[in-house]
């Protein structure tokens, strides 16, 4: 039995709206329950408050099997929610999701035949046809049944499904519905639906009407008009409209108990719900726990996170143009070679106009030569943080939706998150060392090539890490793109390496630009170049030790990956 008892949701304290206004009902095990009414009443919240991923401060209590989820929460194998957009990655096949979703939310010991498994779910829905098509070709109907199947996999106990026949045509919202009952009245399962549609009502066990957050109905379906006084369902809203919603709660209160229990549930929570079942040690029963631990979804999010890379043409060439082109940008101002360093002759039957003329023309060379090694430094750094910002700008955020539902069926953040540094590690090796190996051998760059690459690959790390940060702080995969590139954008006239800053405002700014200790350390690598005293003489900007400036790009790494961690922990309700 599923209780809620005197259970309100409010947003923003004392002064913000409430969501959810002191409602009660209860469901028993097998139950199919429909959730209805007027758009904004609550429905969806109410069926993320059972979840456990309603946003707001929250009052009253929620049982399981006489367990109180404000102790003791769900199991994650215990539950699942269907929401009403896709949770499955468009370049993955209908089995290979099923499949993923399987080794994500069961470890292999609760599983001992997983081929099986998913044969079986497919043909449970109905999708063992449609097996080998990818996700992005499927229909309405077909998502639907494929975010069922993708659910069931843990095989919960409660299913929790938020308007998932909405808008698909009658036939497939009508075969939805058989589904659900299915699962229901076959599985055993507290099967509960949030609604728009008013065509399957007689479907359902149970019709939870719901206004302003407050429960106008909750029985079954057969004596929904009769309780409205309303001719068909179809007028109902129109009938709730005519009240005020709180005279709508007060009368369910005084009247409804009758209703509800034609229906097998109650108006009001029980206030002593039964015990907690035991076994013979006299410990209580619970669920055992069936998710793999972080390791195991960390290898198998890295293998389906590197098959969609694989699968996607756009994003395949994209890499390539980068990695490929990027260079050849920077080697075209030095494509054959640098100049060299010319020297002062020095002679007494010089005429002192000579001399000077001489002097004139080595500063103008020296100022050339020093522009344009730092030039290159310089662009070189750019590039690779702009291929960062790239790498990792829209990862999370651009499917947040589906990692929330992960989450919430057991994933492990820090499963995610290293799966994702893994997988954009490589980006990051192939862009750096390319880059760093070509301006090198082609453009005959000077210096020490090992640190070199090192500086490289550290700032474009850095840069990446950073923007994964932000990728999973922002809402959209858009504002992650566009606060990305703005990061971008400013590392160059901030680095002060083409134009000096303030003294003051250059100390407080250079910690935080990657770029400038990127740069900084690849010209500390030609200090046995005559390169490096040009340089010297024309940076706009002090150029730091070596050291200090991998310890620095090293904690511009560290932090980003610590901000993309929170970011992954925090709860975002989609």
């Amino acid at each position: 039995m599923f209780l809620v008892d005197q259970v309100s949701l409010q947003l923003g304290g004392s002064d913000g709206p409430r969501l959810l206004d002191d409602v009660s009902v209860s469901y028993p095990r097998g139950h199919f329950g429909a959730i209805i009414g007027p758009s904004g009443c609550g429905k969806t919240t109410l069926l993320k408050l059972i979840a456990g991923i309603a946003p707001g401060e929250e009052t009253g209590d929620l049982y399981w099997e006489g367990r109180n989820l404000d102790e003791q929460d769900f199991d994650p194998s215990e539950i699942a929610y269907v929401p009403q957009f896709s949770i499955a990655h468009d370049e993955l096949t209908v089995r290979e999701s099923v499949r993923c979703a399987l080794a994500l939310r069961v470890r292999g010991s609760a599983c001992p035949d997983p081929d099986q498994r998913v044969d079986g779910l497919l043909r449970e829905v109905g999708i063992s046809e449609i097996a080998g098509q990818r996700v992005k070709t499927l229909s309405g109907g077909q998502l639907r049944r494929l975010s069922l199947a993708m659910e069931l996999t843990s095989r919960p106990d409660i299913l929790l499904c938020d308007e998932v026949t909405s808008g698909l045509d009658p036939q497939s919202e009508h075969e939805i519905v058989g589904l659900l009952q299915q699962q229901a009245r076959e599985a055993g399962r507290m099967v509960i639906s949030v609604t728009h549609s008013l065509q399957h009502l007689t479907d359902y066990d149970s019709v939870l009407v719901l206004i302003r957050g407050r429960v106008a109905y909750h029985g079954p379906p057969g004596l929904l008009t009769h309780y409205f006084g309303v001719e068909n369902a179809e007028l109902l809203y129109a009938r709730l409209a005519e009240e005020n919603p709180s005279n709508w709660g007060d009368l369910w209160r005084e009247h409804g108990e009758e209703y509800s229990g034609r229906a097998g549930v109650s108006v009001v929570a029980n206030r002593n719900p039964e015990p907690e079942e035991t076994d013979e040690q006299g410990e209580t029963k619970r669920r055992r726990r069936i998710v793999p631990n972080p390791v195991e979804q960390f290898r198998i999010l890295l293998v389906r996170r590197n098959l969609i890379f694989l699968r996607s043409v756009s994003q395949i060439l994209l890499q390539l143009g980068l990695i490929l082109g990027f260079p050849l940008i920077v080697a075209i101002f030095a494509w054959n070679g640098l100049p060299a360093v010319r020297t002062l002759s020095v002679g007494l039957g010089q005429d002192i106009r000579e001399e000077f003329s001489e002097l004139i023309e080595y500063l103008d060379h020296s100022s050339e030569v020093g522009s344009v090694v730092s030039g290159i430094v310089m662009f070189q750094v750019i590039l690779l943080t702009l291929m960062g910002a790239n790498n990792s700008g829209r990862e999370i955020a651009a499917e947040r939706a589906i990692f929330e539902k992960e989450k919430l069926s057991g994933l492990s953040p820090i499963a995610y998150l290293m799966s994702k540094t893994v997988f954009l590690s490589g980006f990051v090796l192939a862009q750096s060392l390319w880059m760093g190996l070509f301006v090198h051998y082609v453009c005959e760059f000077p210096g020490d090539l090992l640190p070199q690459l090192g500086f490289l690959l550290l700032v474009n790390l850095a840069i990446t890490s950073i923007c994964l940060g932000i990728s999973s702080l922002m809402h959209s995969a858009e504002q992650a793109s566009l606060v990305s590139i703005y990061l971008v954008g400013f590392q160059l006239p901030l680095s002060g390496a083409v134009l000096a800053l303030p003294d003051m405002l250059g100390t407080a700014i250079r910690p935080f630009i990657s770029a400038y200790w990127s740069w900084s350390g690849i010209l500390q690598s030609l200090k046995d170049q005559h390169y490096y005293d040009i340089v010297k003489t024309v940076a706009q900007s002090p150029m730091a030790a070596m050291p200090v400036c991998v310890w620095v790009l090293g904690i511009h790494i560290v932090i980003g990956l610590v901000i993309a961690w929170i970011g992954c922990e925090r709860r975002r309700i989609t």
